[in-house]
């Protein structure tokens, strides 16, 4: 009787796929932030934040409200001089700031893209092999709902730890000043208040993640039969990550305009020290985005949106599956061993 590897129906623990996740999160923000620092230096130049007001950063795998911060204080958004376009803010950028620069925006994505990345992809993973099992017949429409419940998890988990550290950035409070704010608000306002602007992000990321793992899975069977291969390659998941990408952004991007949105008015009220409650529903806000801008306006940043979202899903995918193939070899190595000693 062989012995079994402790490793899950995939062939690799869950301890395993975190790392491999985790891994992940960090190649993807390595590549992407500087992206997003140079596109809100230009943002900044053409329209300076005034204190008080909010703006949206994104690495591609989540995003952040950063609340603009006092015209005397030296901020990373904040440009030294005056930039001609993308690649001359690159340049620019690195030749008096030094390299460094194009990554100081990677410390807030760390702390709240890699937990958030840990618990999605593990919890996914997870699922869609319970899944597959006990769906039967059904069992390729398993990525489907195991990426839209391991989004509600990973996003629910996250939600306060988001709305914490947008206080802590836009009114500098120590964390026992912090504490006792986050204290009063669940008196005043029960604990649901600490998951304020959590309708939106699902509304957006539970559609996206569904049809994102399902046409993910989809097109790497697709390319796999294609290319006459059982094993994705990194090509593969590369471009199934990226195509699957693509079509998620476009089909969610009404709910992302929203979401942006309610995050901005949010940030703001925070800033000022305001009461944090929105009135208006999501559906409200898209009918006064309408009103205004036309149905064409919940389709605004439809490029910028699909350039970030693109080759983050593709980095991040394509680093996730090579980090699992690279356990799954370890983990078979460590089972055929004792096996080859035996027999030696």
């Amino acid at each position: 009787m062989s012995r079994q590897s402790p490793a899950a129906s995939n062939g690799i623990t869950p301890l395993q796929q975190m790392v491999a996740s985790c891994s992940g999160a960090i190649v993807t923000s390595l590549f992407v932030t500087p992206l997003d620092v140079v596109k809100i230096r230009l943002q900044a130049q053409k329209n300076p934040f005034p204190k008080g007001k909010s703006f949206v950063y994104c690495n591609g795998l989540m995003d952040h409200i950063c609340v603009c911060e006092n015209g005397n204080t030296k901020a990373w958004y904040k440009a030294p001089s005056h930039f001609n376009g993308t690649m001359d803010a690159f340049v620019k950028i690195v030749r008096h700031e030094g390299t460094k620069a194009l990554w100081s925006g990677l410390p807030p994505t760390l702390v709240m893209a890699v937990p958030a990345t840990v618990i999605y992809f593990t919890c996914y993973d997870q699922l869609c092999s319970a899944l597959r099992v006990r769906m039967g017949d059904y069992s390729q429409e398993a990525p489907l709902l195991a990426g839209a419940v391991a989004r509600v998890g990973s996003a629910t988990v996250i939600s306060p730890l988001e709305l914490i550290r947008t206080q802590l950035q836009s009114q500098k409070q120590s964390y026992r000043e912090l504490t006792d704010c986050i204290r009063s608000a669940v008196r005043s306002e029960g604990w649901l208040s600490l998951w304020r602007g959590l309708g939106p992000t699902l509304l957006r990321d539970v559609p996206f993640s569904a049809m994102y793992w399902y046409n993910y899975e989809k097109g790497k069977s697709w390319l796999c039969e294609r290319s006459h291969t059982r094993e994705p390659t990194l090509t593969i998941t590369f471009v199934s990550g990226a195509m699957s990408g693509s079509i998620a952004s476009i089909v969610t991007l009404p709910f992302d305009v929203v979401k942006t949105r309610r995050q901005l008015e949010l940030g703001e009220l925070q800033a000022k020290n305001l009461s944090c409650q929105v009135s208006s529903s999501t559906f409200s806000v898209m009918r006064r985005i309408v009103a205004q801008s036309g149905f064409s306006g919940l389709f605004a940043g439809f490029i910028p949106r699909l350039i970030k979202v693109a080759p983050a899903c593709a980095i991040m995918i394509s680093s996730y599956e090579f980090g699992k193939t690279f356990f799954r070899k370890h983990n078979e190595e460590r089972t055929l061993r004792p096996l080859q000693d035996t027999n030696a």
